[in-house]
C-alpha cells in the first residue's frame, strides 16, 4: 500500500527518490537541526523523548536500535534513562550523525553509542538482535512505511518492543487552531534560521500527511506487531506509539 506521506517530498522539482532527497536535505540543514528542533518546539522535544524512553523501562531493554538517530539525542536521552549496555544509531545522513558522535564522545559514551548509515528499507542488520527500537519524528520519512515496519521488526528479539514519537496534527481546540496558525510560520522561522526553505516547507506538509492516531496503531498491527497503542502529547501536537514484536 502506497501511503499519502510517501509522497510528499522535499523538493518537489527533483526527481530522486524520495530516501535521496531526504539525506541531502538533512545534510544541508545539519548544523542548524538541534537549535531549530529545540526552537519550533519551543523546547517541548525534550520532554517529549522523556516520555517515550521512560515507556520502555519496565521491559530493561540491553540492546537498543534508534533509528533515523539523527544527531543522537534520543540515544542519549535512552542512554540516561535506560542505562543498556548498546544503543546502535542509524540514519542515511552522515552529517546529522557525525555531530551526534561528537556529542557522544564528549559525554564518554562511544563505548555504548555507535552510528551506522543503514536505509530502514533495508537494513543490514542481523534478525533477532534488538530488545527495543526507538524512533523519534524520523518515521514519517520512510520512503515506503510498511517495508520500514517490517525490517524494524525483523530486527527485534521476540516480545522486543518499538518505541515511536512523531509530531501530529491537534484535532480539538484550542490547540487545532493555534497549530493550524504556528504551522504556517514554520517555513519563515525555518529559512530565516537555516537558510533552507525547502527543508520547514517539507516539515508541515509530511506532519499532516502522515497517518495518525488509530490509523497507525492499525498500520504497525498490520505489519506484524502486536500490543499497539497509542498516547497523544501536549494536547496532540506529538503523538507516542508503543507496541510488541
Amino acid at each position: 500500500m502506497v501511503y499519502k506521506a510517501e509522497k510528499i517530498v522535499p523538493y518537489e522539482s527533483n526527481d530522486a527518490p524520495k530516501h535521496v532527497q531526504i539525506e541531502h536535505m538533512f545534510d544541508e540543514i545539519a548544523g542548524q537541526y538541534d537549535f531549530l528542533n529545540h526552537t519550533l518546539s519551543m523546547g517541548i522535544d525534550k520532554y517529549w523523548r522523556k516520555k517515550g524512553i521512560l515507556t520502555l523501562k519496565p521491559f530493561a531493554p540491553q540492546n537498543i536500535l534508534d533509528i533515523a538517530t539523527g544527531t543522537g539525542d534520543l540515544a542519549l536521552d535512552a542512554y540516561r534513562l535506560l542505562k543498556p549496555q548498546r544503543i546502535l544509531g542509524i540514519d542515511i545522513s552522515e552529517k546529522m550523525m557525525d555531530i551526534g558522535r561528537e556529542k557522544v564522545a564528549k559525554a564518554g559514551l562511544s563505548e555504548v553509542i555507535d552510528f551506522k548509515r543503514q536505509n530502514c528499507t533495508c537494513l543490514q542488520l542481523d534478525s533477532d538482535t534488538f530488545d527495543a527500537a526507538i524512533v523519534a519524528f524520523g518515521i514519517r520519512n520512510f520512503e515506503d512505511l510498511d517495508k520500514g515496519l517490517q525490517e524494524i521488526r525483523r530486527v527485534l528479539h521476540p516480545e522486543g518492543r518499538l518505541m515511536i514519537l512523531e509530531l501530529s496534527s491537534p484535532e480539538h481546540f484550542p490547540m487545532k487552531q493555534g497549530y493550524r496558525i504556528y504551522s504556517r510560520l514554520i517555513p519563515a522561522i525555518g529559512r530565516r534560521i537555516s537558510r533552507s526553505s525547502a527543508a520547514y516547507k517539507y516539515l508541515p506538509k509530511s506532519i499532516s500527511a502522515f497517518p495518525q492516531n488509530a490509523e497507525m496503531a492499525a498500520i504497525l498491527e498490520k505489519n506484524g506487531f502486536s500490543e499497539a497503542q497509542f498516547r497523544k502529547l501536549t494536547g496532540g501536537i506529538c503523538t507516542l506509539y508503543l507496541a510488541r514484536k
